[in-house]
């Protein structure tokens, strides 16, 4: 469990590095971009090896019907990750798509796995998006709605989504539970 929540604090520590500490950001120069990325793959890398080795503790038994509602947030949430914000018409006027999105993922994950190490990592996970866009909202307070896209690219970006969430949920089933159920 120590190594999941160090690699949540390292995944908002390099997330929230340059919005907190903008003039040491700025002085890295080009590298901090690799220095920051590096920083959130070793949070990732910590999370995954903390999630999989830790003890599995039953807070709570998810009924199974949230699978379907799980797969529709998940669904919903990759949408808003995708270039669909910037080019097409329904979310163009949403500023923090990513992270809403990526809140969805965190809110989904939690309602169907009821054990301690989901809920410490998807709840780190989910309370990180808050905090995230506030500091943006913060470091950047100016913010225009984006021009409007078509629907032909709302409907591409769907379609591609659906196609990445199969791609996604056989990887996920082989190495780990199916998300569609048995």
């Amino acid at each position: 469990m120590l190594l999941l929540i160090l690699g949540l604090a390292l995944w908002w520590g390099a997330h929230l590095f340059k919005r907190v500490m903008p003039t040491q950001r700025a002085a890295m120069g080009p590298s901090g971009k690799g220095a920051v990325a590096i920083a959130i793959v070793a949070g990732i890398v910590l999370m995954v090896i903390g999630y999989r080795s830790a003890e599995v503790v039953p807070v709570w038994s998810p009924p199974s019907f949230l699978i379907h509602v799980n797969n529709l947030l998940v669904l919903i949430g990759f949408y808003m990750a995708t270039p669909a914000p910037k080019r097409g018409v329904l979310l163009n006027a949403v500023r923090h798509p990513m992270q809403i999105g990526f809140g969805l993922w965190a809110i989904a994950h939690l309602l169907v796995n009821g054990d301690l190490a989901d809920i410490v990592l998807f709840g780190g996970l989910l309370l990180w998006v808050p905090v995230q866009i506030a500091a943006i909202n913060r470091s950047e307070p100016a913010w225009t709605p984006r021009p409007k896209g078509s629907i032909a690219m709302d409907a591409m970006f769907l379609v591609a989504t659906i196609v990445l969430i199969g791609v996604i949920g056989y990887i996920h089933g082989l190495v780990g539970p199916s998300p569609f159920g048995s």
